[in-house]
């Protein structure tokens, strides 16, 4: 028996080195090319190693389009459960879809959801674990839940004092910071703190962030380990490899989502339902201009917003340099404003929920009043300055200022 544990750590030894030495030699070839802290198995693989451990992770957690999750179970490590965020597991749900318990028909590992009747994990579910993993991939922008999944993780943990490590990954939208400030008035899952829409960290920063501003349930903090990227900064622009949700489809989307969403809390279509979804914007009653679409059910967008009507409006289906050069690493108003001027009865324009994605009472009432964008943009400064200093106490990369 000593001698078979024996040759099993052994194999488990030597298949952690195949896994890892590729990774690492790429590295060294492309110097310049961005190492996820997913990818530095040999990192964190010994905080896991004889532990029972659980996954926070979706479709993005991979590792060269190996799932982290079938990685571990291959390294000898034992994964007792997996907590699956909006979208799920798979990462196949609708935007607002409830997601169910389950199991992983190919791993066999039950799966917990964080975006059914509860987000937050039970202390029934955090029983059994010693360690809790976050491999997900963020967007940068307040109102993308995964961080409000993490927020209640870190909750959780804490609660039953079970260490997190949350292994890092960029923000394709980290190069700027900008957007109204979070009244506490608007708390809610797709706006948990006093942030900016686009906040400018990883989620590896963000969380040192919740705990060392107290921001979590209590005040309490989260025993924190991060592993973090290599080769990447806040002036790096990241390809993401896999959509970090089902409506995100490619870099362009990814770069207008911030400035797009907003349209969530109007009656304007952000093309849900379409080939590029968060690319174009249009309602059935602007006029025609000569680009259309008509959102249709698909999978990810199954009761899409004005589902089987044509859509006229604007197409930003464009190459994401092109799309860099009309956001200007700013928080882009003018998509609303040129909606706004195309609205027949401007008072059915916005719906309940745009102050939530704003977060402010005031963003509605500065558009329909036909502020322009740069006096809009001056009433954000103070709080995004305070903001601001913040931040740059739990930066873990290079900042872009």
């Amino acid at each position: 028996m000593i001698r078979f544990n024996y040759f099993c750590r052994m194999y488990r030894i030597i298949l952690m080195l195949l896994v890892s030495f590729p990774l690492n030699m790429m590295s060294q070839r492309y110097s310049n090319k961005v190492m996820t802290g997913a990818e530095q198995i040999q990192e964190y693989l010994p905080l896991l190693s004889g532990k029972k451990v659980a996954l926070l992770v979706n479709q993005t957690s991979v590792i060269r389009k190996v799932h982290l999750a079938d990685t571990l179970q291959n390294l000898g490590i034992k994964i007792v459960s997996i907590f699956a965020p909006e979208h799920g597991f798979r990462g196949t749900a609708d935007a607002g879809e409830l997601v169910k318990n389950g199991i992983d028909m190919k791993t066999g590992i039950p799966i917990t959801s964080m975006y059914g009747s509860s987000k937050k994990p039970s202390s029934e579910s955090m029983k059994g674990i010693d360690v809790v993993v976050f491999d997900i991939q963020d967007v940068g922008a307040r109102f993308y839940t995964y961080i409000s999944s993490l927020q209640y993780m870190m909750e959780a943990c804490a609660a039953a004092a079970i260490p997190l490590i949350i292994l890092d990954r960029p923000n394709p939208n980290g190069f700027y910071v900008d957007g109204p400030v979070l009244e506490k008035s608007f708390t809610s899952f797709v706006g948990m703190q006093p942030i900016p829409i686009v906040h400018g960290m990883t989620v590896g920063e963000y969380a040192k962030m919740l705990n060392g501003e107290k921001w979590l349930k209590d005040k309490k903090t989260c025993s924190l380990t991060v592993i973090p990227c290599k080769n990447y900064d806040h002036n790096t622009l990241y390809h993401l490899p896999v959509p970090p949700s089902p409506n995100l489809k490619s870099d362009g989307a990814i770069l207008l989502y911030p400035s797009l969403c907003l349209f969530e809390g109007t009656m304007v279509s952000v093309g849900r339902g379409t080939p590029h979804p968060f690319e174009v914007w249009g309602h059935p009653s602007f006029r025609d201009n000569g680009f259309s679409f008509t959102p249709v059910s698909t999978e990810g967008a199954k009761q899409p917003l004005l589902e089987n009507q044509v859509c006229y409006g604007a197409n930003l289906h464009l190459p994401p340099v092109q799309i860099m050069k009309i956001l200007n690493k700013k928080l882009n108003l003018s998509f609303i404003q040129n909606a706004l001027t195309l609205t027949k009865d401007t008072s059915k324009f916005f719906n309940e929920f745009f102050e939530k994605l704003s977060g402010t009472a005031t963003l509605r009432k500065q558009l329909l009043s036909g502020m322009s964008e740069e006096a809009i943009r001056n009433t954000w400064q103070v709080k995004l300055n305070d903001f601001k200093l913040i931040r740059k106490k739990y930066l873990l990369y290079k900042d872009f200022e």
